[in-house]
């Protein structure tokens, strides 16, 4: 008895209560208190008062006490997840799957490892729809056509049935309904020009690759429409933390499919069906049979562009609104940067430097990222968001990253030239490290992570001097 009359934290009622800051605390399924004042849970430190909403026998059993009230908070997480779980299912109750079925045909550019990735998921949406892969090596060509395997990237994994793969752009591009793009940043202005006059004015590009061009500066939302000679083709940025092989292997993966204002017009004007008009911001969660038990993936996203929701991520769909509307530049900017980044974490783990360099590192990359992107008028809250943060975690910290493996090796001692002879994947970020510089050049922004990275890359500085020259560095905090 004596420990109940120990002073304890309770709530009170006050509706006196005028603290600038009060913290309110919401009790659901409770009844309404007949009072006209408002009513302000707070907490704060006293002897407990009577209250109808405290028990009022002082002789009840502490641990019954206790096992009520883990009985009430289970109950209210419970009813939450339902409450969660009736929205979901009454919103994809309301989806239509018309744009999937009067689909035929789909392209991907690029034969490599993320497009034979989408082209296999997008395939598996649909049996009956042609899914067509434009690639330059014959004999990958010849390997899809006729034993469904990329035995170059993806030697184990058969692809459905409906993929087929040819090296004419004209058979390739012919009748296509939506293209993938997913050839590399420094080739795709001549690929795509080489390919321009077989490209349907009103035909939708999905860019599925990161990077700036080197010599130019610009990113894919420049480089399509230029090199096709269109301003307005269609386009739409999908962006986020994803590796091909995951989606091979059906498991969950989070992306994000973002649109300017102009394509979002346009977009409006193909389908009048929209939901959200003025929502660019796309969260797409694809679910693997590995999770779900089905015998393919299938992707839930949310409304912006819902033809293209429809047709690749099926009819499952969670609405998720953002302030980041059209914020297609920090987008394809975190995307780009998070490669060069990826190689300084890279090297600090070749190096042997232990995690709290790695922490330190990546903190002080992050940073850089959001202050360049921000001048060039990124919104910080898409940088800290799944197609920044969650990208630059993927990339830094997990050894499928190609970009990180060369980090690795040339901490290790070993030459750029050697590392990009033995890799038969593009790591974008060696590329791109020379256009980050130029950038922040341009835009009067100091990155001393990324700028170490580019010097590494030219030669002009040793993994061991870069680091030194690093830590002893004042702390650089900038607000763009």
């Amino acid at each position: 008895m004596e420990a109940l009359l120990e002073p304890v934290f309770v709530f009170k009622l006050n509706p006196s209560f005028t603290s600038k800051n009060p913290y309110t605390v919401h009790f659901p399924n409770l009844p309404k208190i007949p009072s006209k004042p408002l009513v302000v849970a707070t907490c704060c430190a006293g002897t407990p008062s009577p209250s109808p909403l405290l028990p009022q026998d002082s002789d009840q059993n502490p641990l019954q006490l206790s096992h009520d009230r883990t009985r009430d908070r289970r109950k209210v997480v419970r009813i939450a997840w339902e409450k969660l779980v009736r929205w979901s299912r009454s919103w994809r109750s309301k989806a239509k799957t018309d744009v999937l079925e009067r689909t035929k045909k789909v392209v991907v550019l690029g034969g490599g490892s993320f497009g034979t990735a989408m082209a296999a998921h997008v395939a598996n949406r649909k049996a009956q729809m042609e899914v067509s892969m434009l690639v330059r090596d014959p004999a990958v060509c010849r390997s899809i056509n006729e034993n469904h395997f990329n035995y170059k990237y993806f030697p184990e994994h058969k692809l459905p049935e409906n993929v087929t793969a040819t090296s004419d752009a004209k058979t390739a591009l012919l009748g296509a309904d939506y293209c993938l793009h997913a050839v590399p940043v420094q080739f795709s202005t001549s690929f795509l020009e080489g390919i321009a006059e077989h490209v349907d004015p009103g035909l939708p590009f999905i860019s599925l690759s990161k990077g700036l061009e080197l010599n130019t500066l610009r990113t894919m939302s420049q480089i399509i429409p230029q090199a096709l000679k269109n301003p307005r083709q269609p386009f739409i940025a999908l962006s986020g933390p994803s590796f091909a092989l995951e989606l091979m292997n059906k498991l969950p993966t989070g992306l994000l499919l973002f649109l300017s204002a102009l394509q979002q017009w346009w977009w409006h004007q193909k389908t009048k069906n929209w939901p959200m008009l003025f929502s660019s911001y796309c969260l797409v969660v694809i679910y693997g049979s590995a999770l779900q038990g089905r015998g393919s993936s299938f992707i839930s996203i949310t409304a912006a562009a819902v033809h293209i929701r429809l047709l690749f991520f099926c009819s499952c769909d969670e609405v998720v609104t953002s302030d980041n509307l059209r914020d297609v530049t920090g987008v394809e900017i975190a995307g780009a940067l998070k490669n060069v980044l990826a190689i300084a974490a890279g090297i600090v783990e070749g190096m042997n430097l232990g995690n709290n360099s790695m922490a330190a590192l990546v903190a002080q990359g992050c940073s850089e990222i959001r202050w360049l992107a921000t001048k060039m008028g990124g919104k910080p809250a898409t940088i800290t968001g799944l197609s920044g943060t969650g990208d630059i975690m993927l990339t830094c910290f997990v050894n499928l990253s190609r970009n990180k493996r060369v980090g690795v090796r040339l901490g290790s001692g070993e030459e750029l030239e050697d590392i990009l002879s033995s890799m038969n994947q593009v790591a974008e970020g060696v590329s791109t490290a020379g256009a980050v510089i130029a950038l922040a050049q341009k835009y009067n922004v100091k990155m001393p992570v990324l700028t170490a990275v580019a010097r590494i890359i030219d030669s002009e500085l040793t993994p061991k001097k870069a680091v030194l020259e690093l830590m002893s560095l004042p702390q650089v905090i900038q607000t763009p």
